[in-house]
């Protein structure tokens, strides 16, 4: 399996929308491997395609000992509100408070096209929105709350 550079803030692949995944075969089966090793080496919990520099809709979330592989996800159902702090590969040393939904559903497919439904609660919730977000261009920076309004 492959490791890749995570791209930084700044790189202009990570403001680009995603295209979606069409081809279902063994080069998307090696990238989604590729993408769990990389998030892995950076001890990540989440990783999008573009934070490699592949413009598909393809991510990967670990949380606990929960994995998701997730091709063209998009959130179906959402609920409640919390307010923590994140960060993100892309942007290494610094975290911001975002507000996101507390609960989510995501419908999307894996590896072999099967289309299946996911539900986060908490930590999970936060990791399937910020890498949404990622295929559709947003970072995490682009919806932190500012702590202080008068600032």
């Amino acid at each position: 399996m492959a490791v890749y550079e995570i791209l930084k803030m700044g790189d202009p692949v990570l403001r680009e929308k995603a295209k979606p995944v069409t081809r279902f075969n063994s080069n998307l089966g090696r990238l989604i491997d590729d993408m769990f090793d990389t998030m892995a080496a950076a001890r990540g919990v989440g990783l999008a395609a573009p934070q490699i520099g592949i413009g598909k809709r393809v991510c990967v979330v670990e949380v606990g000992k929960r994995r998701f592989e997730l091709v063209n996800p998009e959130i179906i159902e959402a609920e409640g509100e919390q307010c923590d702090a994140e960060g993100c590969l892309s942007i290494p040393d610094y975290t911001g408070r975002v507000k996101r939904f507390q609960r989510v559903r995501v419908k999307a497919q894996d590896r072999k096209g099967e289309t299946f439904i996911a539900e986060g609660t908490d930590l999970l919730a936060v990791a399937f929105q910020h890498e949404i977000d990622h295929l559709d261009g947003i970072l995490f920076v682009d919806r932190v709350e500012n702590d202080n309004p008068e600032e």
